[in-house]
Order: structure tokens, then sequence, then C-alpha cells
């Protein structure tokens, strides 16, 4: 029996760099949308990252394209010329999706914003991702996850341990999420636009990802009468049964247990101390909060817990039905056996002989099976046989090639 992708048959064109939309036009591909990915002449800025990741610049073995570009076609072409713009246009004239993440001054001035579109492709679903949004005084900033995510969302400036300095962070965590939401208002949209044959803007962006993905911790922080602002030392938090906590082998493991007063008599039984499992002092969390017990609490499991192995610790929390997790690297991730057994990593094969695994996205389909992994394209890979699907002939497209200021690329 043959298996149908879901959205086979739907086209989606995408005008965007770097990481969120790309991801968002990735996901969409792996769910059968024929994705043509334009790329300017010196290709998208995410081909030349490799150095800040701490891998080698290596076009032929981009794993960081290849997760945002798998499974679509490259074409290239400068969409500021005229020849550029009207072959943009005959793309988006069989498209049923645009994906882009221009910022809403540089659209309006190209023509490509949506009101200048809707005109023109009435039943189009136009999908944009942003650092800031598209109203506003910071509209038209660049946005960057490390800065429109974790720093103007409140994460840097919050969760750390306090008297320190914040986190590392790395690329792709807001980016991911932008376009996990994305995905879904498009899919939303394009449903709506066979329905009622009427296009559709749908947007994200960086900083309102951020807020939603703390928005328990942001709302709460409403009530300055209860609870502690942000940074907090980790010793003094509320509850000590949702933290991580050092092994003999210094390993962390990570613990969560928000009903304190269910899970306490067993968790305290099993890190060493059932003298303490009826102890009216740390039974209920209420009452150590009320009498700040939580540092003299928070101590006492540290010292128990640095007595056994990381491994020790998993057999007994196991044993016990306590929700944990011991805290690996990326090493370690790499080979965790429940990850590849939910086909979380694909192995790639390059050209070059290099076997390595790359992440497939987080969204499965049962009847539909996996989607392919084709590695993204290279840069301007399929633009003959896009353009000839657009009914260029082999001349026009070799005079087109020939042009460098419509379509030239770098080798």
């Amino acid at each position: 029996m043959t298996s149908h992708k879901a959205l086979e048959g739907v086209t989606v064109v995408e005008l965007a760099t770097f990481i969120a939309v790309p991801a968002a036009g990735r996901i969409l591909a792996d769910m059968g949308a024929n994705v043509i990915k334009i790329e300017s002449p010196s290709g998208d800025n995410l081909r030349y990252t490799a150095p800040t990741e701490g891998r080698p610049l290596d076009q032929h073995e981009n794993t960081s394209f290849d997760l945002e570009n798998a499974n679509k076609r490259g074409i290239v072409l400068n969409t500021k010329t005229e020849a550029g713009k009207k072959i943009l246009f005959e793309l988006l004239e069989k498209a049923d999706i645009f994906l882009t993440n221009w910022r809403p001054g540089a659209r309006e001035r190209a023509g490509l914003d949506y009101e200048t579109l809707k005109q023109r492709f009435p039943k189009l679903v136009y999908a944009s991702v942003t650092g800031y949004g598209d109203e506003g005084p910071d509209k038209d900033l660049p946005g960057f996850d490390y800065t429109a995510f974790f720093a103007r969302g409140g994460i840097l400036g919050s969760l750390y341990q306090k008297g320190t300095v914040p986190m590392n962070v790395i690329p792709g965590l807001g980016d991911h999420q932008c376009a996990l939401g994305l995905v879904s208002g498009v899919l939303a949209a394009y449903i709506r636009a066979k329905n009622i044959g009427q296009g559709e803007y749908v947007s994200t962006n960086l900083l309102h990802t951020s807020i939603y993905t703390q928005a328990i911790m942001i709302q709460a922080a409403q009530y300055p009468d209860y609870g502690q602002p942000y940074p907090i030392d980790r010793r003094n938090t509320t509850s000590p049964f949702i933290l991580a906590y050092k092994t003999k082998d210094d390993r962390f493991i990570q613990v969560c247990m928000p009903v304190y007063d269910a899970y306490y008599p067993t968790f305290i039984s099993c890190i060493g101390r059932p003298d303490l499992a009826e102890d009216t002092r740390y039974t209920r969390l209420q009452e150590v909060a009320k009498n700040n017990r939580s540092p003299e609490l928070y101590d006492l499991i540290w010292q128990q817990v640095e007595q056994k192995t990381a491994s020790e610790w998993a057999d007994i929390f196991t044993k016990n039905d306590i929700p944990f997790s011991i805290a690996q690297t990326w090493e370690e991730v790499l080979e965790d056996k429940q990850a590849w057994a939910i086909n979380t990593f694909y192995n790639m094969k390059y050209k070059n002989g290099s076997e390595k695994a790359l992440v497939r996205p987080p969204i499965d389909f049962l009847e539909s099976g996996l989607p392919e992994y084709r590695r993204g394209p290279l840069l301007g890979e399929d633009t003959p046989s896009v353009l000839a699907e657009l009914g260029y002939s082999a001349e026009e497209i070799a005079n087109l090639e020939a042009n460098k200021d419509v379509m030239t690329w770098k080798e």
C-alpha cells in the first residue's frame, strides 16, 4: 500500500535565511510539500555558520543547513532585479504558501508585503517570522534568538543562578519554537484558503514566542507579595524537589516532583533518610516555605545525593517511580537508545564517506510513515529544473544563468 504525505500537491515558496522560517519550510517539506527555497547569489547565511558551531566549513557536509533545509529544492535568484522579481512572481502564481523572514520595512520597499501580494495572489497563504513582530517601534530591528528570544524575552535576565552570570546560549532554541508555531498557523490558514478561496497572513516572532514559552512564570511575576523575584539562589527555591543535584561521580541528576507533599515520604526515604519521612518540619511544602526551611532541606538532599553515583541513583529512582533524568551531554544524547528508538535521528551518509546523525523534526505520522531525509540543496542546484517547470526553454535558462545580475552563484 502506497502512503501519501499530507501535503502532497502543495507548493511552498520560501524566501528566507538562517533558521526559523527555513525550519518551518523543512517541516512542510517532510509533510510532502514541494518546497522551493530561493537564495540570493551569495547564498543563505546559514551555509557559512560552521566555525561558530565548532564544525568544519564544508558545503558538501553541512549538517546545520541540512537540518533546516532537507527535502527542499533550491534555486538562486536576485529578487532585486526585474528579471529576478518576474521569476519570483511566476513561482508565487503557482504557489499555495509563501514563507519569508524579511523585516516589515524591507518587504514593503520591495513590494513583497502582504497587502501588495494579496491583490495579485488572493488565495496565497503568506507566512512570516520576525524578531519583534510587524507592529510597534521595534518592528524593523534585526532579531536573533540570542537577542529577541533569550535576552529581550526575559530568559537571560531571570533564569540563572543569582550572583553568577547568564547561561551560555546556543542558536536554534527560539527559532525552532517559532518554526513549530508558524507551521501550525500555516496549516490552519491553508485549510481556510481551500475552504473559502481566500488567502491569509500568518506570523509569529521571537519575542512573543519567548514570552509565551515562559508564560506561567511571567504571569506569576505580577504577584510581588508571593514567591521570589528572579534571578534566585537555587538554595532558596520554594521547593527543593524540582532541582538538579550533584552525584558522587560529578554528574547532575534532575528530579521533578511538583506535588511535593505526595512525594515527600518516598523521596526522602529513597535518598537514605527514612527517619525524616514523618518529620512534620518537612512533610508539607506550605510549612517548609512558611518557616524558610528550603535551604536546609536543599543542603540535606545535596549531601545525600553526593554519596552515590548517577547510575546508582538512576536504579533507585526508577524502582521507586521518582521522576528524574541524568543531565546528559550532547555526546550522550547522540547515543541515547530511546532517542534512536523514536526516530529522533537519521544516519546521513555523505558522498565524502562521512556519516553523521541528523535530527528530525519532532512530528510523526503513523500512516504516512517517516519522511525521506534528502540533504538540503547545494546553492542553486535545482534552478534549471524549477525554471523549466515554469515554462522556460533551455536557451532562456542558459541566458538567465549567464546573467550575473539575476542568478549567478558561488560554486
